[in-house]
């Protein structure tokens, strides 16, 4: 079972395995078809495309941010539909650094499966190695995906991490957003730039190796434990812009034995809905 990362060579050696489940799940925000295209264009043989806005998350309504947590009777019935039992082994991928295929990997432990694991070095490594292309997409046999109900403690609501904010709950924000939106310098996706209050910046994209793959266990590890400043893995929480990159920080913490984490589901995008909030900015420097 892989639970966190597989290697090029490993997926490449399981493709015709029908106990393997590959999925593509390349996305562009602002651009709900460009994932698709992408699949169109060429894709690793077998994969099916699931869809960041359609299939891995919620419907967005003026009190939820972005990408809301899907509904997991729907997402287990996409999954089983793409041939996914207890029993078969899901690889997620895509061509941003994983920032993408974590959150298929998450949402699948969340629902209670973990033989979930994310493509370490995504579609550019396995082009930049040669290996087998296809343009057709794979019909496979639908099976049942055995729905237990999803696990409610491996994430905060908004209540939740306001009282964190107020000093009634013990923990420490790690926001993943690059460090000119965690300041507030620059904010092109959502309507208020900053941070809330207290979190810690750890950009998800410094997890991430120049060759595209994961940094060592002991790199993540050291990376990590810094930003939680002596708390236990078990009291960070992870968030990003929407709750899509803050779960790139869960996997790179368990590739890196740090157990526990939870996400902010909601994250920055629906921590401001409500204007009475607070809103942090670091000023620049004189």
């Amino acid at each position: 079972m892989y639970g966190t990362l597989v290697d090029t060579g490993t997926l490449a050696a399981h493709l015709d395995d029908p106990e393997w489940a590959v999925f593509d799940c390349r996305s562009v925000l602002g651009d709900a078809q460009a994932g698709p295209r992408a699949y169109t264009q060429g894709h690793i043989p077998g994969a099916c495309y699931i869809h960041l806005e359609r299939d891995l998350s919620g419907l967005v309504t003026p009190e939820t941010g972005r990408h809301p947590l899907p509904d997991p009777t729907r997402l287990a019935g996409i999954l089983g539909r793409a041939g996914v039992d207890a029993h078969v082994q899901i690889v997620a991928y895509d061509d941003a650094g994983g920032a993408y295929a974590a959150r298929l990997w998450w949402l699948a432990r969340w629902l209670g499966h973990p033989r979930a694991a994310v493509l370490d070095g995504g579609w550019q490594r396995w082009l930049k190695e040669g290996r087998a292309q296809s343009t057709e997409a794979p019909h496979p046999a639908a099976r049942k995906f055995p729905l237990k109900g999803a696990d409610r403690e491996a994430w905060l609501s908004t209540a939740e991490v306001l009282e964190m904010v107020r000093g009634r709950k013990h923990g420490r924000l790690l926001d993943a957003r690059a460090p000119v939106r965690y300041r507030g310098e620059q904010e092109p996706i959502d309507p208020v730039a900053g941070h809330v209050p207290g979190a810690v910046n750890l950009p998800y994209a410094e997890s991430v190796a120049e060759d595209g793959r994961f940094k060592n266990p002991e790199a993540l590890r050291q990376a990590f434990e810094a930003a939680l400043g002596g708390l236990r893995p078990d009291q960070a929480v992870c968030m990003c812009g929407s709750g899509v990159t803050a779960c790139h920080h869960l996997l790179a913490m368990e590739v890196a034995g740090l157990k526990g984490a939870r996400l902010y589901a909601g994250s920055w995008s629906e921590w401001i809905r409500d204007p009475t909030r607070p809103v942090a900015r670091v000023e620049p420097e004189a």
